[in-house]
């Protein structure tokens, strides 16, 4: 397959998903029944969000235009999925897909049932395409490995695949800066990048910066209206329960509402159902402060625009485009410079 024939193959399959999409209320229901966080609502929007970028025949051709060369060896690449958001492997798959590259799979446990049913689709809608992947157990011999875990996997990603070329990514957040003016509007676009996904994904919003005369009590009433939706998910609610529990019982100061703890912690990562906030005194002393912090930024959403940090408008995190890189890691490039590797390494 070129490169046209394979970009062609993921617009058939955006076609049929938009097509079809009463059809696949059942592919919810058991992606639900595998992992108790992907309920039909967040299932749903992964997949509209896949057919609007991923599996658009005439985006994927203007993005990979710079860097795909018909020319170019095909060789193996390792792909090691997260699994805290649905279908979260796809961009990596179609990075090396897309490249006519053969992409060896190593699914997570949390995330087999959607990526398996796009992968069977794609076949079945172009044949030939399975001859471009292969869903593995473990992965022996490889000429590059893309990988994707928390910290704590990363040191063992980077230590296990230190022979060859390789993407590591580790732990990262997203984070909002307020300025105080913001409105109903504003903060119902805010909702979205805070909640979608319960605040699994790297894009989800852990932290916001707010001025010291910031209205919380009007910032927790907007946050509520989405209260409805994450109380029909039992494992949010037992977190919302559990965390809301410790917070009391250690004397934690903390805001709280039906479906949301705010209290004041400088860290970026905070726990399910919690969202940390920290004050500021300017914003040119905030951006300096926030540089440290780059390495564990994945992005930033604020009305306000900043020097050295892109910003996206509220409403925006969980909608990334295709060269909206994890971790700031051009995958494509990353494909495209592969050195010439006469014999794959043996792990």
């Amino acid at each position: 397959m070129n490169l046209k024939e394979r970009c062609a193959a993921f617009g058939k399959l955006g076609n049929w998903l938009e097509d079809n999409e009463e059809s696949l209320i059942d592919l919810y229901r058991k992606a639900f029944s595998e992992n108790g966080w992907f309920d039909a609502n967040q299932c749903r929007y992964a997949i509209k969000q896949a057919i609007a970028v991923y599996f658009n025949e005439e985006k994927l051709l203007s993005w990979t235009a710079q860097y795909v060369e018909e020319s170019s060896l095909s060789k193996n690449i390792g792909i090691i999925m997260a699994g805290n958001i649905p279908a979260v492997g796809l961009h990596d798959f179609i990075s090396v897909f897309v490249s006519g590259h053969k992409a060896l799979l190593k699914f997570s446990d949390k995330d087999k049932v959607l990526i398996s049913f796009l992968l069977n689709k794609l076949e079945e809608l172009s044949p030939g395409c399975s001859l471009h992947y292969e869903i593995i157990e473990r992965l022996q011999v490889a000429d590059a490995v893309i990988a994707t875990g928390s910290d704590n996997s990363s040191r063992y990603f980077e230590y296990y695949f230190s022979k060859m070329p390789s993407i590591i990514r580790g732990n990262r957040n997203s984070l909002a800066i307020l300025d105080g003016t913001e409105n109903a509007d504003d903060f119902a676009l805010l909702v979205e990048d805070i909640f979608r996904y319960y605040g699994l994904g790297c894009r989800s919003i852990s932290k916001i910066y707010v001025p010291r005369n910031f209205n919380f009590e009007f910032f927790m009433q907007q946050m509520d209206t989405f209260s409805f939706q994450l109380l029909l998910n039992s494992k949010y609610n037992n977190n919302f329960d559990y965390n809301r529990s410790v917070f009391l019982l250690n004397q934690t100061a903390h805001l709280c509402n039906d479906s949301l703890i705010l209290t004041e912690d400088s860290s970026l990562q905070s726990r399910i159902a919690t969202l940390h906030y920290e004050f500021y005194d300017s914003i040119e002393k905030l951006e300096e402060n926030l540089q440290e912090l780059r390495p564990k930024i994945q992005c930033i959403v604020s009305k306000i625009g900043l020097k050295t940090f892109e910003t996206l408008p509220f409403g925006q995190s969980q909608q990334p485009k295709l060269d909206d890189y994890a971790d700031g890691i051009n995958t494509m490039e990353f494909l495209k410079n592969l050195n010439l590797i006469e014999n794959q390494v043996k792990l």
